[in-house]
């Protein structure tokens, strides 16, 4: 599969090309992993909407254009999937901290060989192999490839979950703390306690047209992994409005490539413009070079696309205070990071600002604010919200449709 381009432009021009398929089409083919043929049954759209640039708003909107929401029912699930992942993980950051210590407890502890021998594709299961070096030659796997992938190497070749899911967030363009850690626990059998995902010779077979088929090389047998039930759930905390009248600088992430002065206010003086990444704040491991290439040029094409005076696109917090002190800024907005490394970046950040006083407001956007206190429990009872959020985002003319609660 070739490169995603990193610009608003081709993401507008991927959308297009495929909302006539968002309904039917998508339906019947989504678990196809055919990446010989370019993946041409999915969207190929979760680069764009994991760094919002172009929002699951716009997305949907899109869709309903063309679709009713029980025509595009199985492809709008799939959308509101990362929206569900990043509201529970919000309302329960204890979870990142856990794979956090649990992954740098991991990669002291486990055979390096034989972490090297999966991250290579050097195993018996050419299958895997495969996937392997899609990943870390594209930065994507089809979703059904990611699970597969990840079954393999929890239950066949028992490697730790968290070591598996840092080199996931390593390659993947489109990785996200959110998606991916939640995803990759939801496989071991911990997110949803007791329930596991055993990837199945014949399953591949049929979703690879033939291509692969492992036989009797997977273990079918094993049981789900046990860990900590949930921690309680911590409710979203109100932000603060952003200070009017004074000097402001707009600081973009990675979270949020779709700059919105609106969000600000109308009386909010934004005068200069920075970035702060934190691709390489992913893993204690060196990012893939084509996430990074791909963060920094997306951020680029944000910040082209910004009125006034451009300042840093860096990863370092001192840049930051030096470009704010130097414009005179009294303040600095930005778009709510979720739980994740840009997250731990902005307080970071907001540490140093203190010390120079100078303000700093995160903005969270409407759809999270709708959509992320509903993720309490499973994505089922989150599902049952999602015509009342399309409603309350204006973004469809169709009248409200009940979702179907069967498993995706």
């Amino acid at each position: 599969m070739h490169r995603s381009p990193p610009t608003r432009a081709a993401a507008s021009a991927r959308l297009a090309a495929f909302v006539a398929h968002a309904g039917r089409d998508y339906a019947a083919r989504r678990n196809y992993d055919l990446p010989d043929q370019g993946h041409p049954h999915v969207s190929r759209l979760s680069p764009y909407i994991r760094h919002r640039i172009v929002t699951e708003a716009e997305v949907i909107a899109a869709v309903l254009d063309r679709h009713s929401q029980a025509q595009a029912e199985k492809f709008l699930a799939e959308v509101f999937w990362r929206t569900y992942w990043k509201g529970w993980l919000e309302l329960r950051p204890q979870v990142w901290a856990d794979y956090i210590q649990g992954r740098d407890r991991a990669l002291a502890t486990t055979d390096p060989d034989a972490v090297l021998r999966a991250e290579t594709g050097e195993t018996d299961i050419a299958a895997f192999n495969g996937w392997a070096h899609e990943l870390v030659n594209t930065g994507y796997l089809h979703n059904h490839a990611r699970m597969w992938f990840a079954s393999i190497w929890i239950f066949t070749l028992r490697l730790p979950w968290e070591v598996g899911a840092d080199f996931f967030l390593r390659h993947l363009l489109d990785g996200d703390p959110a998606s991916n850690t939640l995803s990759w626990r939801w496989v071991a059998g911990l997110q949803t306690p007791g329930k596991h995902y055993l990837a199945r010779a014949s399953n591949i077979a049929k979703f690879t047209e033939g291509r692969e088929n492992p036989e009797w090389r997977l273990n079918t047998g094993a049981a789900a992994l046990s860990g900590q039930p949930h921690p309680v759930i911590r409710p979203l905390a109100p932000l603060p409005d952003p200070a009017q009248g004074v000097r402001t600088g707009l600081l973009l992430t990675e979270e949020d490539l779709s700059p919105d002065l609106s969000l600000c206010g109308p009386d909010v003086r934004i005068v200069a413009y920075a970035a702060l990444r934190s691709d390489q704040e992913r893993s204690p491991r060196p990012v893939s070079p084509l996430v990074a290439a791909f963060t920094q040029d997306a951020i680029a094409d944000a910040m082209g696309r910004l009125p006034g005076p451009q300042g840093p696109i860096t990863h370092d917090i001192a840049d930051i205070v030096t470009w704010a002190a130097d414009a005179g800024l009294e303040q600095i907005v930005t778009a709510y990071a979720p739980i994740g490394p840009a997250a731990a970046q902005l307080r970071r950040l907001q540490k140093a600002l203190s010390g120079h006083q100078i303000a700093f407001v995160q903005l969270r956007r409407r759809w999270d604010t709708l959509s992320w206190p509903h993720a309490t429990h499973g994505f089922f009872r989150f599902k049952a919200q999602i015509p009342a959020i399309i409603c309350a985002e204006g973004l469809s003319k169709q009248e409200a449709f009940d979702f179907p609660t069967n498993r995706l």
